[in-house]
């Protein structure tokens, strides 16, 4: 089967980024929302997307920046190739649809790409409406990073058309797409996204087994949990701890940044999942109310222009 009309669902930090580089890449592609709102809040993030595109492709022809892997497989390009790239961005930011309608936007659908919030009940609710109105031959994934597939699939209606599909933050350069299936998941269902992300410029990773976290997040939220404990026991404050860590590890930056990148209701919704996160008198209850606190100020993380630090 060749993946023509991809449905992304969700136009937050990463639905945006997955549905501007599928449609970079030439596909036809929409955003499906839950609300007006939620479209003009997706507007920004892909005016965003097709400046950082264009300003990567220039970095990239003036050899200010290695070639981004997302953007090109090329090694070496000529001016007219550069240019050629160019017409690509403006040509998917021309033609991503944004809608609240789930009819026009699932008709004809091969694959659907599910990116909410971390919260199970609001998946499960939305594979439910998915599977009324969804056709026989559409796939669909999920890109959480906590959930495990066996734990979304029964509500799908087509497990054995349904897998994970994770990718990592600013995937035009950090082109990574871990692929993890449930017991049911089937084998042609694996091969179809395996080449939809070679597709989209993506290095698929299949993962062998069902692991909360896949590869990446596995190894990332311990980090992210530790100093997110350093800061709301009052050890020391965001700064002096990504200080700490860059100079520390020569690493271009810290678990702050990160979590501004990733956004704080992100990691908020993660926290949530361990129960002790709602039991009073432990750490983990502590961190997600002083998250909560953040998020209750509006600062949000980069998407916002202000999380752990400014950013307008």
């Amino acid at each position: 089967m060749t993946f023509n009309k991809i449905v992304v669902v969700g136009g937050g930090v990463l639905g945006s980024q997955i549905a501007f580089q599928t449609a970079y890449c030439g596909f036809d592609v929409t955003i499906l929302l839950r609300s007006e709102a939620s479209i003009e809040r997706s507007k920004p993030k892909i005016e965003s997307l097709k400046k950082t595109y264009l300003s990567s492709i220039d970095q990239m022809e003036n050899k200010l920046e290695p070639y981004f892997r997302g953007l090109t497989k090329e090694k070496e390009l000529n001016a007219s190739q550069f240019n050629e790239l160019r017409g690509k961005v403006e040509k998917a930011y021309k033609e991503i649809k944004l809608t609240t309608n789930f009819e026009e936007a699932c008709h004809n659908a091969d694959l659907i790409i599910e990116s909410i919030s971390e919260i199970i009940q609001e998946k499960i609710n939305l594979y439910k409406k998915l599977s009324e109105i969804m056709e026989e031959k559409t796939f669909i994934v999920s890109n959480t990073s906590q959930l495990l597939p066996s734990e979304l699939a029964p509500h799908t209606s087509r497990p054995e058309k349904f897998l994970n599909l994770h990718f990592a933050n600013s995937i035009y350069r950090n082109n990574t797409a871990e692929i993890m299936g449930h017991p049911g998941t089937d084998e042609n269902t694996y091969q179809e996204i395996i080449q939809f992300a070679e597709q989209i410029n993506m290095v698929p990773l299949r993962l062998n087994k069902e692991n909360r976290g896949y590869i990446l997040s596995a190894l990332l939220n311990p980090f992210l949990d530790a100093s997110r404990q350093l800061w709301a026991t009052g050890v020391a404050d965001p700064e002096t701890i990504d200080k700490c860590w860059k100079l520390s590890t020569s690493s271009p930056v810290g678990p702050f940044f990160i979590m501004d990148m990733i956004g704080l209701k992100t990691s908020y919704n993660v926290k949530l999942l361990n129960p002790k996160a709602r039991e009073p008198g432990t750490i983990e209850y502590l961190v997600a109310n002083k998250l909560k606190e953040m998020i209750d100020q509006g600062k949000l993380g980069i998407s916002s222009g202000e999380g752990f630090y400014k950013y307008r």
